[in-house]
């Protein structure tokens, strides 16, 4: 039996990859999450979950684990300006604990990066504190990498949709917006100048990337994107709703490098695109198709 333990596993990302990887009757998969933006709703079938901050996991977690994939930081760009408190929290103090329990452990690592640090030939990286505490949290596992020998893979998320998202709150993101939108016949806010590019890629997409990353990759730049870029304004259009401009924000990059080379050499690529699941947003009265992830 492989013990998986996944930090962040009732959230978004965290719980499909928890529902994929519990699906193998030779994995034992446990979730350490806080529930700060994860939910009960999102407990899946045959997976061990664990209330707790990781910061605390040499405390919470009793036994020796194969492989971590730590995907429970902070993660809205933003938000960060107000909630930096936190981000040092989750992303600085409770990223340094897990490393310790991997020191530790001698368990590989998957550390979930954030494709901020791409952003607009590489300033974004210091655009907000949400994008400077991951990218020097890459830096630090790749330096635990080097000085402690621990097994470590990093790979970065290009804009996640899919359900199970937040779709409304301080913390909702832009496509689950857009579906609590159009079911609600309220506009599609549009922050200017609208075109901002993002690579928006499917969480069963990503999730496929981080089994594929968990099970052969080693070291930096597994980018899990899908290559095809939207503007801002191109998305709202495309959900076909009436659009409302807001004023330019704070650490809104404009566009982002999409690094896939090492993960399509493991054999990934993108299944699903943008289009095609607004299509069937759409056809269901703009809800996610069961069948779909």
């Amino acid at each position: 039996m492989t013990k998986i333990l996944i930090t962040g596993g009732a959230g978004f990302i965290g719980s499909h990859l928890s529902e994929t990887l519990a699906k193998d009757e030779n994995n034992t998969v446990y979730s350490l999450d806080n529930y700060f933006t994860g939910t009960v709703k999102n407990h899946v079938a045959n997976v061990h979950y664990i209330n707790g901050t990781t910061k605390d996991i040499d405390k919470l977690i009793d036994f020796i684990p194969d492989i971590i994939f730590h995907l429970g930081e902070y993660s809205r760009v933003e938000q960060s300006f107000e909630d930096i408190d936190l981000v040092w929290e989750y992303n600085k103090l409770g990223t340094l604990a897990v490393l310790e329990f991997v020191r530790k452990t001698r368990a590989k690592l998957i550390y979930a990066g954030s494709s901020t640090k791409f952003g607009d030939s590489g300033t974004g990286r210091n655009q907000s504190p949400y994008a400077w505490s991951k990218s020097s949290n890459t830096e630090l596992v790749k330096n635990y990498g080097e000085w402690f020998g621990i097994d470590y893979a990093i790979t970065y998320f290009y804009n996640a949709y899919g359900r199970r998202e937040i779709e409304s709150g301080k913390y909702a993101t832009l496509i689950a917006i857009y579906k609590y939108n159009m079911r609600n016949n309220l506009p599609l806010k549009v922050v200017e100048p609208g075109t901002q590019l993002r690579n928006f890629t499917h969480v069963s997409d990503i999730v496929n990337g981080l089994v594929l990353v968990g099970k052969s990759g080693h070291g930096d730049e597994y980018g899990i994107g899908n290559s095809e870029a939207y503007s801002i304004v191109d998305v709202a259009k495309l959900f076909g709703g009436e659009i409302e401009w807001l004023p330019p924000r704070k650490g809104n990059r404009m566009s982002a490098e999409v690094i896939t080379e090492k993960i399509r050499s493991l054999g990934w690529k993108p299944q699903i695109c943008l289009r095609d699941y607004v299509n069937s947003l759409r056809i269901n009265n703009w809800h996610d198709e069961p069948n779909i992830i």
